[in-house]
């Protein structure tokens, strides 16, 4: 499933980056400037896998969760912005030890997001919607609890996202957007997340894979 988002996501950006339209720098059209982007997403579950040998199989799940967020993006030319965000989601990640079946442990989970991000925009002339996909590079901040202790973690991550914009006005925009983000061996040993609680974990990896839906409030400023 998650191979199989990433394919479709991975499609629909590089579809968009391909298609090229006749722009002008009307007032309609897109502008150089400043963007202000407020985020509000919901993180669909996630499964996560954590193997060390046939007594130590860890398996769960990082459930889903309201992801907010916001980003600041400069706009180097009408059709291309740099962003720089933060994105964070409040959830839980039941753990269950497969050697040894009992009632999943559960982990209050922070995820905290810092993306630096290229955006590719495209729009027809005096058009109220302006599509657009991209990618971002950044790193994943990780904090995971049990009832006594602690655990945290950062990470390199990436997202993937397309979708489009509405103008409501020549300055407020409604953002829709899907979006694929991962933090790169996240889960497991790295947060010492195991059935025994935070820091009796194991030693592997399992890399964090999460879709979403959603989008947010875009506020335009300058040309």
């Amino acid at each position: 499933m998650k191979t199989l988002l990433t394919v479709l996501l991975l499609s629909i950006t590089i579809s968009i980056t391909a298609q090229t339209q006749t722009r002008t720098t009307s007032a309609a059209s897109a502008t150089k400037g400043m963007r202000f982007n407020a985020y509000g997403n919901y993180i669909f579950d996630d499964r996560v896998d954590s193997y060390y040998d046939a007594n130590n199989y860890y398996k769960g799940k990082v459930k889903a969760g309201f992801q907010w967020g916001l980003g600041f993006e400069y706009m180097v030319h009408p059709m291309y912005g740099i962003e720089l965000s933060y994105l964070r989601e409040d959830t839980k990640a039941p753990l269950n030890n497969l050697a040894y079946p009992v009632k999943p442990y559960e982990y209050d989970l922070a995820i905290n997001y810092i993306f630096l991000s290229g955006t590719r925009y495209f729009r027809k002339p005096g058009g109220k919607v302006e599509g657009f996909g991209g990618l971002g590079a950044g790193v994943g901040i990780f904090n995971a609890k049990d009832n006594v202790r602690s655990s945290n973690l950062t990470k390199f991550s990436w997202q993937l996202r397309g979708g489009a914009i509405i103008w409501a006005s020549e300055n407020i925009g409604i953002r829709l957007q899907a979006q694929l983000q991962s933090a790169v061996q996240a889960f497991g040993g790295g947060l010492y997340l195991g059935t025994g609680g935070v820091g009796a974990g194991v030693n592997s990896y399992s890399s964090i894979m999460q879709f979403g839906l959603g989008g947010g409030l875009v506020f335009k400023f300058g040309k």
